[in-house]
């Protein structure tokens, strides 16, 4: 084989080092092996030629073997050589020192193969590497979408709820990933703060909920207004500085202490006492949290038995839960309309009155079901000019009480900022405050991983009876069924012996029912599983608990509870109980406009069945019905556009977004 001979004068001015082979062992030069592909991903473009086309003898003898010489345009002049060479030299060389024997013996074997025009041929190799080398990065960075959802096709939601490889990473890794030893920065999803909604800086693991809701449901179509984003954050600054164990919060306590007339304080609170039933304390701590934020109060919770167990710390470095040793923590229960410090009883004995100069340290506020006409005053102009001069309210109620809001004048443009699509009130109120504990997470998603993440479609049946027996009623199970087929929620089950012929359709739908018995759920899982559908569906029902009977006082029970609301927010359609707060905090979290079942009365299956809802605003149960300007009764659904009698509870009243939703 002819070679290219370069003249010692040429050969000693070239740069040695670049040519220099690896040390060789006891006189026998040694082959390096081969690199590792990892290793590869992440060396440097100068680095890859070095080592495969420097230090790597055997791809030399490759090209050279095949005459690469045939190919080349023009030869190459010694001097040209030298100088790439030395170009070469200066980028590429390692930090290594050899003899000069063997510097000078790799500088005449290199210089004597590399006489042909190679720059072409190395560029084209090395950019193929590179190319290889990024293909195959990318597969190992962007897997099979169809594997990571088990196979099959899906609803257009069913992958941004699915929990996949790639949202997994997310979770686990704080904003730094480790791969292949190449620092390679995550950024957390700009959705998991719900547009803004949420503030950031919470320690991920202490509430994973926070942070990984937003993997669970579909991105909802109702975004909250700036200016709520930042009353909100303003709110956030003003807990933080107000909060339990601050200055301002010490000084306040003095006042409440001393039982003497109120003077003025940096800040002012309400607390809300833990009282009814789970769902009944969201709605009602919802409601709480939107007076203080229209008052400029600090919202203080009663932790109760179990509110501590269920709910993640909603404010950034700073607790809603007032401290043990708040002095009036053994009163809470002993609360009712016969209290001397009750607003309703003080204005019944004219002991109150916007005019006189005594201000109460405190006032215990009562808007439970059952409040007289003097509570009702609550809502009135008048009663909120006093109530602003008091430094702690104690709020005890079992009502979700904001659709009377709006019919405060001094609130009414303050609410029309907050929120210009008033439907989406509880909707925004409800992410943002309410997010279950790492315990109660646990039960939502290992259920909905199990038995729901996988379907194409999801339907939520929540069924709740007021009715006095055991069992569950036939006319309540005929009600179910002519509301699940008249409002085509799922498809007809074939009374056929024989399978349907389009058995193209493989469409899977996961049904989700919770009741306290178990009845309901059986009868739709037998129909379906005995019958096929026919249009040919897959239907699975499925139900997380059956306690029987409502156990509001045990931990457990309630977070059951929590997470099946929760859950039933993560459907795509929603069929809920009447007169049912549990119904109304599920449709809530997930912006649902549910279909109603109709309370059924003398045991009788009612007709309709069932009506879908105006709005997914729940329904405040006993509002008053007093005119505060005229002073006279009144109907309060009849008042403003946007505020008008339920669905399920005909004196009810909830939010509308207008003429557009009668």
């Amino acid at each position: 084989m002819n070679r290219v001979e370069i003249p010692p004068p040429l050969a000693s001015s070239c740069p040695k080092t670049l040519l220099s082979p690896k040390p060789t062992t006891k006189g026998k030069s040694r082959t390096p092996p081969p690199p590792k592909i990892s290793s590869l991903f992440f060396f440097s473009r100068q680095k890859l030629l070095y080592h495969w086309l420097i230090d790597r003898q055997p791809c030399i003898d490759f090209f050279h073997g095949r005459r690469w010489r045939r190919w080349t345009r023009k030869w190459r002049t010694e001097k040209d050589i030298c100088m790439d060479l030395s170009e070469m030299r200066k980028r590429l060389s390692p930090r290594k020192t050899t003899d000069r024997a063997s510097t000078e013996m790799a500088s005449r074997m290199a210089a004597r193969r590399l006489g042909f025009h190679g720059d072409d041929v190395f560029r084209t190799f090395a950019a193929l590497l590179i190319i290889l080398s990024v293909l195959v990065t990318l597969s190992f960075m962007y897997p099979n979408p169809q594997s990571d959802r088990g196979g099959g096709g899906g609803s257009p939601f069913a992958d941004a709820r699915a929990l996949d490889s790639k949202s997994q990473l997310l979770i686990a890794s704080d904003s730094l990933s480790l791969v292949n030893d190449s620092l390679q920065p995550i950024e957390f999803p700009k959705d998991n703060l719900l547009g803004a909604l949420l503030a950031p800086g919470f320690d991920r693991g202490s509430c994973l909920s926070r942070y990984e809701s937003f993997l669970y449901r579909r991105a909802s179509p109702y975004k909250p207004a700036s200016y709520l984003l930042a009353r909100l954050r303003k709110y956030e600054e003003l807990h933080q500085r107000c909060g339990p164990h601050t200055r301002s919060y010490d000084e306040a306590l003095k006042h409440l202490k001393s039982r003497q007339t109120a003077s003025p304080t940096d800040c002012n609170y309400i607390v809300w006492i833990s009282f009814s039933g789970l769902g009944n304390r969201i709605l009602t701590l919802a409601s709480a949290f939107l007076y203080a934020l229209l008052t400029n109060r600090v919202l203080l919770v009663d932790p109760g038995i179990d509110m501590m167990d269920l709910f993640c710390e909603p404010f950034p470095n700073a607790s809603w839960f007032i401290p043990a040793d708040f002095p009036l923590n053994s009163q809470f229960k002993a609360f009712n309309q016969q209290t001397e410090q009750c607003h309703s009883y003080m204005l019944k004995n004219n002991l109150l009155n916007a005019s006189a100069n005594f201000v109460p340290s405190y006032l215990y506020l009562h808007i439970v079901h059952d409040y007289d006409d003097y509570g009702k005053l609550f809502f009135c102009e008048q009663e909120q000019g006093l109530l602003v001069k008091v430094p702690w309210l104690i709020l005890k109620t079992d009502n979700y009480f904001i659709p009377s809001l709006f019919l405060i004048p001094s609130f009414e443009q303050e609410l029309a900022s907050l929120f210009p699509e008033k439907v989406a009130l509880f909707h925004h109120l409800a992410r943002y405050l309410f997010h279950p504990t790492n315990q109660v997470w646990g039960l939502i998603t290992r259920f909905y991983n199990a038995y729901l993440a996988k379907a194409d479609e999801r339907i939520g049946i929540q069924i709740r009876i007021f009715e006095d027996g055991d069992g569950a009623f036939p006319h309540v199970k005929d009600q179910i069924m002519s509301c699940l087929s008249k409002e085509k929620l799922l498809p007809e089950a074939s009374r056929q012996d024989s399978f349907p012929t389009s058995s193209e359709n493989h469409k899977s739908i996961a049904v989700l029912t919770t009741s306290l018995i178990s009845g309901y759920y059986e009868m739709l899982r037998e129909l379906y599983w005995e019958h096929p559908t026919v249009t040919g569906e897959v239907i699975g029902v499925y139900q997380p608990s059956h306690e029987e009977f409502q156990q509001s006082e045990k931990k457990l029970h309630n977070r059951k509870a929590w997470a099946e609301m929760y859950l039933l927010s993560l459907t795509d359609k929603l069929v809920t109980s009447a007169w049912s707060t549990f119904g109304y905090v599920a449709q809530g979290l997930g912006g649902l406009k549910p279909w109603i079942l109709y309370k059924a009365e003398n045991k009788k299956t009612p007709d309709p069945p069932c009506v879908q809802a105006m709005s997914m605003e729940p329904c405040f149960h006993a509002p008053p019905f007093w005119d505060c300007k005229a002073k006279k009764g009144t109907d309060t659904g009849m008042l403003v556009p946007h505020v008008r009698h339920c669905e399920d509870v005909s004196w009810g009243l909830k939010l509308v977004n207008g003429h557009q939703e009668l």
